[in-house]
């Protein structure tokens, strides 16, 4: 009965774990695209002749700040799923 409460402890710690994740990388890429777009149109509005440049390069950044939050959602699926702390609770007893 013992095992069965440690489960449903690691579980609901998971799942609020999973959520913190992709809840705070999703924050933290909203205000990353947000700070990106604002430079993008002063550095554009500032020198118009360079806005080909400084959009390939945005795409690029945007990119790479697109990652981090798929990556916390690849995390959290992986701790909902296929979690190792259950399989440690259960090769203990």
């Amino acid at each position: 009965m013992e095992n069965i409460t440690q489960v449903a402890d690691v579980m609901s710690f998971t799942v609020i774990a999973a959520g913190l994740l992709i809840g705070l990388g999703a924050l933290g890429t909203a205000i990353g695209f947000a700070l990106l777009g604002g430079k993008f149109l002063e550095g554009s509005a500032r020198q118009p002749e360079l806005t080909g440049m400084l959009q390939t390069k945005m795409f690029i950044v945007a990119g790479l700040l697109d990652a981090i939050p798929i990556i916390g959602v690849a995390i959290a699926l992986l701790l909902i799923f296929a979690n190792p702390f259950i399989g440690q609770l259960s090769g203990q007893g």
